[in-house]
């Protein structure tokens, strides 16, 4: 076991029907309670933002995905759509593809369908019940590939399938997900990616560039309230997990843009003096207190070429015409 390994459980099993396998890691319940109740014992409450991801809120997450300010997605899909030629060349034939953080996968269809000799696609997700029925999608789609859905946590150390030794991975990571940690965090998970997949590996990756504010507020505040119950929705699954007492009509959604750190910052906002119990533990929130559930780092182009510095090299960049957002392809060092 490398680095990290000691955050996952040994334990893997194999599930086999309706010619789909599953692969699953099973993450430590504990570890997941200890990282709940260490964010919210601290002076300004957190929660880490890969419990927003059960069935409901990456169900939630794909209606996000459709709203008319959230111009994240059409975007990324649009730069994909205009060069896929480009970017399947450079991903190269009889390679292994890795998603991270698959959701639906819908931006992964372009790739299947341009990539020849794929030699096998890995994707990798914390939610199991979604992942299964997008996969079973895809595979009923492209029953000639060799589909094997990971079930893990991918933000920490987890194992590849044994597969094809001879091929080389290359890891795909959509959406900006990677702003969702701090440029200190990000550095540690790419780092932790290229051990995963390989000193040849590559990584195709969506980064969200900067940009007027009001066009982020309004992306991450949409007026039909969709983001606001995806984002409430990591209390209701905390509950259903560790039965919690979090009641969500007690809080608000609201997100902020932190113009000196470069990052949208989503909060929940306790509406009242409460008391939550979770798993036999107190946690007190004051009035107007917030808990912090998302931080969602920008970039501007050199910003991110340093970020990756010594892990990766940037291979290629591929933009929208409003350079709103960024599409890389990155070769490990």
């Amino acid at each position: 076991m490398q680095d990290g390994s000691s955050q996952v459980s040994d334990w893997q099993k194999i599930f086999e029907g309706d010619n789909l396998k599953i692969q699953t890691i099973e993450t430590e319940r504990e570890l997941i309670l200890a990282e709940v109740l260490e964010g919210l014992s601290k002076p300004q409450k957190t929660l880490p933002s890969k419990l927003f991801y059960d069935e409901r809120g990456s169900l939630l997450f794909d209606e996000i995905c459709l709203l008319d300010e959230y111009y994240l997605t059409r975007t990324e899909i649009k730069i994909m759509e205009d060069n896929i030629n480009e970017i399947a060349s450079l991903i190269g034939e009889n390679k292994i593809l890795v998603e991270l953080g698959s959701g639906s996968s819908i931006k992964i269809r372009l790739l299947i369908e341009h990539l020849p000799g794929l030699a096998a696609y890995v994707p990798v997700d914390i939610s199991e019940d979604h992942l299964i029925k997008s996969n079973k999608i895809l595979k009923k789609d492209y029953p000639h590939i060799e589909i094997i859905p990971l079930v893990a946590d991918y933000t920490q150390w987890f194992s590849l399938p044994e597969i094809n030794k001879d091929s080389v991975v290359e890891a795909y990571y959509p959406g900006s997900t990677i702003g969702n940690f701090t440029p200190e965090e990000a550095r540690h998970f790419l780092e932790r990616i290229r051990k995963i997949c390989g000193s040849n590996s590559g990584l195709l990756i969506g980064v969200d560039l900067k940009k007027d504010k009001e066009i982020l507020l309004n992306a991450y505040n949409d007026s039909k309230g969709v983001t606001a119950e995806f984002n409430l929705n990591i209390l209701r699954h905390i509950n259903n997990i560790f039965d919690a007492d979090f009641n969500l009509n007690n809080f608000y959604h609201c997100a902020v843009y932190n113009e000196d750190a470069g990052r949208i910052e989503m909060n929940l906002i306790s509406t009242e003096n409460q008391t939550i119990t979770i798993e036999e533990e107190k946690i007190i929130l004051r009035k107007g207190e917030k808990i912090v559930t998302e931080f969602s780092y920008k970039y501007s182009l050199n910003d991110f070429s340093e970020l990756v510095k010594g892990i990766y090299n940037v291979e290629k960049v591929w933009l929208d015409k409003n350079k709103l957002f960024g599409v890389q392809f990155l070769k490990a060092v």
